[in-house]
């Protein structure tokens, strides 16, 4: 059963096909042939014998409605030695079916796993080898503004994906706040729930105090569950941890006598007035003001 990384990651290919062309030329510095549309097109490649194989995704670069690239997408989480084989049939019978040359792009979250991607496969005929076009962690694109990210939501998401630890982590997960807001609540549901699960902690917590900051409305099932429960639980640890992060996304000095009163604080009511003066304050005095 593929899982929700998986689905998540096919997805975003199959809700933007362009992501494909996008990646292949920014990330992967592959020459595209001239095209003026991106479509989806089935993944299922059935050969004489009775079996079937399916990729995860398949987008076709069409210029006046003619094929001129096809593109397999596969999202790969870890070593699967059938890819081997499988990989080169995608290619062969997708580029039989369409009359156009065909390209093979493996999306990996992890580096180890992509390194496994990227091996050639060699298929036997004399020069005849695969060498898969693989996108790991250290190949997505940085998307740091926010203009690109809410015209390429799917990519803001990757960046964030990848880029948990970056240096500029807030600028790609406030640039990521508004991408979730340009895409219908069932995408943004998904793609904040795979990037919350994804990051590291400390990239979780901001990010999560950036939603709790109501810069973004609630639509993560995972979000709820976070920031809530303490609530439901009657603890304040979460609201007070959430306020920290408001504080520190938005550049505000925390003196250790704030910081003692803000954690030592029971009161949730009280807790959700700072948070919602914290999401407009110059300094923490106009926090307990």
């Amino acid at each position: 059963m593929p899982s929700t990384l998986h689905e998540a990651l096919v997805e975003m290919f199959r809700h933007r096909p362009s992501l494909a062309a996008e990646l292949l030329t920014d990330a992967l510095g592959v020459d595209l042939p001239a095209y003026q549309c991106a479509r989806l097109d089935a993944g299922e490649f059935t050969v004489l014998v009775p079996t079937e194989y399916r990729a995860d995704a398949v987008v076709v670069l069409t210029e006046a409605d003619k094929p001129v690239l096809a593109v397999v997408v596969e999202a790969q989480l870890g070593r699967d030695q059938d890819k081997q084989w499988t990989w080169p049939v995608y290619l062969i019978t997708l580029r039989a079916r369409l009359r156009c040359p065909t390209v093979l792009l493996v999306v990996c979250v992890e580096a180890t796993t992509a390194t496994w991607c990227a091996t050639p496969i060699e298929l036997g005929h004399p020069g005849w080898v695969l060498s898969p076009l693989v996108l790991g962690p250290d190949r997505v694109p940085l998307v740091t503004d926010a203009d690109q990210a809410s015209r390429a939501p799917e990519l803001a998401a990757l960046s964030a994906m990848a880029h948990g630890s970056h240096p500029d982590r807030d600028k790609i997960l406030n640039a990521l706040l508004g991408a979730l807001a340009s895409v219908d609540q069932e995408h943004a549901t998904l793609y904040s729930d795979v990037v919350l699960a994804a990051l590291p902690a400390a990239a979780q917590r901001y990010l999560e105090g950036l939603m709790t900051a109501r810069t973004y409305e609630y639509q993560s099932d995972f979000v709820r569950r976070y920031v809530f429960q303490g609530r439901a639980e009657g603890r304040a640890e979460g609201e007070a941890t959430a306020l920290l992060a408001i504080l520190d996304a938005r550049g505000i000095d925390v003196p250790d006598d704030a910081r003692a009163r803000i954690t030592g604080c029971s009161d949730l009511v009280q807790l959700d007035t700072w948070i919602r003066r914290a999401a407009t304050a110059d300094s923490i005095d106009d926090l307990f003001d």
